[in-house]
């Protein structure tokens, strides 16, 4: 838990990557300079992520696969996300496995893909589908997924010259088949469950 004081500090960029005191029996991420503690993931949210950690693996090496690595995002305001998923580049990976912590620095390769499975509420609807968006795309990883398992949809966006272009599958559709970025079909009975 952190302190009052801790919760109340603007960190620069290098003050959080050298803070050692973040106890880490929670999952923080920095937003505009702010430690904001994360609330657990539902068992819904939990299951998605490791659906698609066993499907991606069967195509991409393990070691490119991570549900704990934090991303510093490029901008004025000072901040670290941590994605419920996120695949590397091959170099991203080694350079990620030689790194004190698991934190893609802004000198590192951007991640080939970062997946958020939306949480219920607003604040967590905006923060995945507005903010997130916008900083990933300045970061420069170039595709992004957005699963909503309230509105049964997944957002597939990819990044085209700064800006994300979207396609969005909803629960209409029986398996949804992509080519970027690698070839994978997911259905979406063992998404939502259904």
């Amino acid at each position: 838990m952190l302190s009052t004081e801790q919760l109340s500090h603007h960190y620069t960029l290098e003050e959080y990557l050298n803070c050692s005191d973040i106890a880490h029996d929670c999952v923080y991420e920095l937003e505009n300079g702010q430690i904001q503690e994360m609330p657990p993931e539902s068992w819904q949210n939990l299951q998605i992520v490791m659906y698609l950690i066993t499907e991606i693996t069967k195509i991409i090496p393990y070691q490119q696969v991570t549900n704990k690595a934090e991303i510093i995002i490029s901008g004025s305001r000072v901040t670290a996300r941590v994605p419920d998923l996120t695949i590397l580049t091959p170099e991203g990976a080694t350079e990620l496995a030689q790194y004190k912590r698991s934190t893609i620095t802004l000198d590192m390769p951007p991640p080939l893909l970062v997946v958020e499975v939306v949480s219920p509420g607003k604040k967590n609807r905006d923060r995945d589908y507005r903010y997130k968006r916008s900083e990933y795309a300045a970061r420069g990883v170039a595709n992004y997924w957005i699963i909503d398992p309230q509105a049964k949809k997944f957002v597939c966006l990819e990044l085209i010259d700064g800006l994300y272009e979207e396609i969005v599958f909803d629960n209409s559709r029986e398996a949804v088949s992509f080519t970027l970025p690698f070839e994978l079909e997911i259905k979406f009975e063992n998404i939502f469950g259904e």
